[in-house]
């Protein structure tokens, strides 16, 4: 039987009104909001979660850039 995941969030989430990520048993990563739990989760493989974390570093989801 396996574990469940356990979910994490950012020392940087205040309110609570945050998302939480999880590694998936099948190498991947698991995605949910903590404002809205029953929303469900999100499943994104190894290298979908590299290159999201990839353009985050590079200022590609700022919400400057979001927004322009």
């Amino acid at each position: 039987m396996s574990q469940p995941a356990t979910f994490r969030i950012s020392s940087f989430c205040l309110d609570g009104s945050c998302v939480a990520v999880a590694g998936d048993p099948g190498g991947g990563v698991l995605l949910k909001s903590t404002a809205t739990p029953e929303a469900g989760v999100l499943s994104f493989t190894a290298e979908e979660w590299q290159a999201f974390v990839a353009g985050v570093r590079n200022g590609e989801f700022d919400l400057d850039a979001l927004t322009a």
